[in-house]
């Protein structure tokens, strides 16, 4: 299993919004780095669900459910997207702040790649992570 990092903006599509329809597509990345990273995104690897803009902070945990594939809405035909289930909230959301204060996350792709929708999450900091904010690792 692998881990992840996905943003998004609370405005377009929100933790509450991903757990009413329980699965949904992630698409709409126009990036090639991210887009890359979701097509290595195999079924079962989790990913923390990050809320960017104003809030910046991991709120809860989905699961890959279904790999790359073509984004609808995409017309130049370049970019795909993958579809990710509900897992859980993480208890106490951890936010970008206390990331970057914690001398183990330092070369965390949320911290080096600021800018960067989707990215991957190192096992040691997942785990760091999940105990920040008291949620299961798995």
């Amino acid at each position: 299993m692998a881990y992840w990092l996905m943003k998004t903006e609370p405005g377009s599509w929100s933790w509450e919004d991903q757990v009413a329809k329980d699965v949904e597509h992630w698409d709409g990345v126009r990036n090639y780095q991210a887009s890359n990273n979701m097509k290595a995104m195999k079924i079962g690897d989790r990913v923390f669900f990050y809320h960017s803009v104003k809030e910046k902070k991991i709120v809860g945990i989905v699961e890959v459910c279904k790999e790359y594939y073509p984004d609808h809405t995409d017309k130049s035909g370049r970019f795909g997207m993958v579809d990710v289930k509900t897992l859980y909230p993480v208890t106490t959301p951890v936010s970008l702040e206390e990331i970057k204060a914690h001398p183990e996350l330092q070369d965390m792709a949320l911290i080096k790649q600021s800018r960067l929708s989707v990215m991957p999450v190192r096992d040691k900091e997942w785990n760091i992570i999940c105990g920040m904010g008291d949620t299961k690792p798995a």
